[in-house]
């Protein structure tokens, strides 16, 4: 696949995501049908998210798993109601007002709900799976009144449900019979393989009659089709279009199959087929890196989805290609009914999530980002098609106008997204979230976005090209503005990834652009970069965080501007006999997290490091510290922490105490993330809380001057700060617990980033905001 070599001036601009939309849809494996002049330069248009809703908060206890798989609407728009296998139950989420959506209750359903579909404002159709093992299936069709909250007729499906889809004008209902495999059992050499009975198939229900006791029903077999395992389909997914038909994806098969559900019959079936991918990451080894191929890659689509009003076929089949036993495309694909391939997205899917920060590198060597959700919507005048990555956490949208699709912009979902609503009519999207960390992580959350004028607010910050595909980034930890410069930002990113990193980031224009990166090279490796600055002599300094068995040492590295390392220093020997005294006693804090630069009376400079959180300085090892800064909090954690100075004109090291912020009510501790410079003697720090989301409570830029420094302590009550919070709650998602870099450009220009953990249970969303200036922030002037 080749991809359009972007020019590197019209990457600095502002436009630049709006033109990655033409360069998108011009690079794709079927170029006959690419077309870039057939769409303009910027969104007329974009989707943006106006609230998240945590599932918690439908339940009493909000301690409880809870989830959100598939999401569906009544006809009005205004109820939804979703999914929650977890507590075997299903749950209502007024929508009302969109941007302030209410929970409404959940109501049980005595298994696990695997699809819901409403048939109108009142009743909807749920599948339950309630087998006590893989060769014993069994699950029920309850037909549930949203409003009276009970169960007015149930169906005994003779199996275990997956998917349920109710066609566009209510007549028909199809369940995908899945009788899904056991993924333990070893079959002809492959683990989990089939044929494994019984046999999966089609469900259909009439719906002839005003009572559903009098609904007419069906069962459609869909053996003897697929080339794998013939004699045992496993339906995953189905869609009903407004001819009654239905398209339902044989996922382990690689197989997709049409029935018209009037005549209860198959009318086409084809295999999904295989890719080759030239240019993707197949190595779980830390870096990303898009240079491998792989070949003949079975599809094995997921989700499927009709699509509507498609040029020269009145409707196309959408398909999102996770994959499963065989393979997993890594993208999307659009077929005719004689199973031709209208499009495929070939890399574009992965490179996208490189971009934009969302690839999920532990999951290189196992279908990538994994797209596994598919939904289309009429907008009037405009069609998109929503593609959701279940390991990458976002949703691509692509305008779908003509016979191409163009991608129109990248959105930030839950954590694993797992179904996707649109309600055009509303001019809404919902994308609901299965995975949830109770009681205080990153919760399962739905997030409703709205079709609005003008360009989209996310992504704040995504990669230039290097060498033919996007410069790999992620995990953003250390900022520091280029001295003398009002547009250009250096960053680190962090352990997470093998190999250390700097980045160059332009800031001129929105969103920010990293155009460049390079290594951290020399040195004995085994780095964790937290922080960084740019000396008077423009050298660099790293500061490198300590693990907890000392086997990775806190340490500031030197480099040039290229990035080798020129010396590396470590904290003397009696501060590494504290931190190892207050290992034994269970109160080990984390080590550095950011550095800046101090300039010194008559020239030269000093360095002064932030700690992440503290140590038990009560110890005996740690008198040689020389001041009264102690004490535990309620968790055992120290209240202190130490701002450590260092002067490399003669290698010596002091320190003044930090006092930490009181801990909030559903933190664990609160430590320091980032130091950084605004004027001589100005400096500011992040100080945070550990938690995400609705629990966070403390996230502060705090206002730091020499003076203090120099007295030795700085107390809580000496501080002034500014709130980050409602700079990070302005995205309407679930915020992290990690705002860890701040950079001010020599214009005065602060800009602050989050880390996103390597989009390791964590969505992969970056905040990159620009806050406004030093004076703004602390004085508001």
């Amino acid at each position: 696949m080749t991809q359009q070599k972007e020019d590197r001036s019209a990457i600095r601009r502002s436009t630049l995501y709006a033109a990655l939309s033409v360069a998108m849809a011009a690079s794709i494996p079927f170029t006959a049908h690419a077309d870039a002049t057939a769409y303009s330069d910027a969104p007329a248009r974009a989707f943006e998210r106006v609230a998240t809703i945590a599932n918690y908060r439908n339940n009493a206890d909000a301690q409880d798993e809870t989830v959100s798989e598939i999401v569906s609407a009544t006809k009005d728009g205004n109820t939804l109601v979703y999914t929650d296998g977890a507590l075997e139950q299903i749950g209502f989420v007024d929508i009302t007002d969109p941007a302030n959506p209410l929970p409404a209750g959940t109501m049980p359903v005595g298994g696990e709900p695997t699809s819901v579909s409403m048939l109108d404002h009142r009743l909807a159709l749920v599948g339950i799976n309630t087998s006590d093992s893989f060769t014993n299936p069994s699950g029920n069709l309850l037909v549930v009144d949203i409003v009276a909250r009970g169960v007015v007729a149930s169906f005994d499906l003779h199996g275990q449900p997956d998917s349920v889809a109710v066609s566009p004008l209510g007549n028909y209902a199809a369940i995908a019979m899945e009788n899904e495999r056991d993924e333990d059992i070893t079959v002809d050499g492959v683990e989990g393989g089939l044929p494994q009975l019984p046999a999966g198939e089609l469900f259909v229900i009439e719906i002839n009659d005003p009572d559903p006791l009098n609904w007419g029903t069906g069962r459609v077999a869909l053996t003897g089709l697929s080339d794998y395992a013939p004699d045992d389909p496993e339906p995953e997914f189905v869609d009903i279009n407004n001819w009654n038909q239905a398209v339902v994806t044989l996922q382990e098969n690689n197989h997709i199959v049409v029935v018209n559900l009037k005549k209860g019959a198959v009318v086409a079936d084809f295999p999904a087929g295989s890719v080759d991918l030239v240019g993707v990451d197949d190595e779980d080894d830390g870096d990303i890196s898009l240079t491998a191929t792989l070949t003949d890659v079975p599809r094995e689509p997921d989700a499927v989805a009709w699509v509507r009003k498609f040029p020269g076929f009145g409707y196309a089949i959408a398909t999102a290609n996770e994959g499963d036993l065989f393979g997993g495309s890594r993208g999307f694909s659009l077929f005719d009914y004689a199973g031709n391939v209208l499009y495929d997205s070939g890399t574009d899917f992965e490179q996208l999530a490189v971009r934009h920060g969302h690839y999920p590198e532990g999951r290189s060597d196992n279908k990538g980002s994994e797209p596994e959700s598919i939904e289309f919507g009429r907008f009037w005048p405009d069609s998109f098609l929503f593609v959701g990555s279940e390991r990458g956490s976002f949703v691509a949208v692509y305008q779908l106008n003509g016979t191409t699709p163009a991608f129109h912009q990248l959105l930030p979902a839950p954590l694993g997204p797992e179904g996707l609503l649109a309600i055009p009519e509303r001019g809404l999207l919902v994308v609901s979230g299965e995975e949830d960390d109770p009681e205080f992580g990153v919760r399962s959350t739905m997030m409703i976005y709205a079709l609005r004028s003008g360009a989209p607010s996310y992504p704040q910050i995504i990669s230039a090209d290097m060498g033919g595909s996007p410069i790999p980034w992620s995990a953003l930890s250390g900022m520091v503005g280029v001295p003398g410069s009002t547009d250009q930002v250096l960053a680190v990113w962090d352990s997470f990834y093998a190999t250390s990193k700097i980045f160059r980031i332009d800031v001129s224009g929105k969103p920010a652009v990293i155009t460049d990166a390079f290594d951290i090279n020399g040195g004995t490796g085994n780095y964790d970069p937290e922080g960084i600055a740019v000396a008077p002599d423009g050298t660099l300094w790293i500061a490198s965080e300590g693990n907890a068995s000392d086997s990775r040492t806190n340490r500031l590295l030197q480099t040039d501007a290229a990035g080798n390392v020129l010396q590396e220093i470590n904290l003397p020997q009696e501060i590494l006999d504290c931190r190892a005294a207050s290992t034994s006693r269970g109160t080990l804090g984390s080590g550095f997290e950011g550095v800046a630069t101090m300039a010194r009376l008559g020239g030269g400079y000093r360095l002064i490091v932030a700690q992440q959180r503290g140590w038990d300085y009560t110890t005996p090892e740690c008198e040689a510290l020389d001041d009264d800064a102690g004490g535990l909090n309620a968790n055992g954690e120290p209240n202190w922490t130490r701002l450590w100075i260092y002067d490399p004109a003669d290698g010596s090291w002091d320190h003044a105490a930090y006092e930490l912020a009181p801990l909030p009510a559903n933190a664990s501790w609160v430590g320091l993330s980032e130091i950084s410079q605004f004027r001589n003697g100005g400096y500011m720090l992040i100080e945070r809380d550990n938690r995400t989301g609705d629990f966070a409570e403390l996230k502060t830029l705090v206002r730091l001057r020499l003076q203090d420094i120099n007295d030795g302590a700085f107390t809580a009550g000496e501080k002034r700060v500014y709130d980050l919070l409602p700079a990070m709650k302005a995205g309407n998602g679930w915020i992290s617990d990690k705002p860890e870099g701040v950079a001010v450009t020599a214009d005065k220009r602060v800009f602050l980033v989050t880390d996103n953990d390597g989009v390791d249970d964590w969505s992969g969303e970056t905040s990159f905001l620009e806050l406004g200036t030093p004076g703004q922030l602390f004085f508001g002037r």
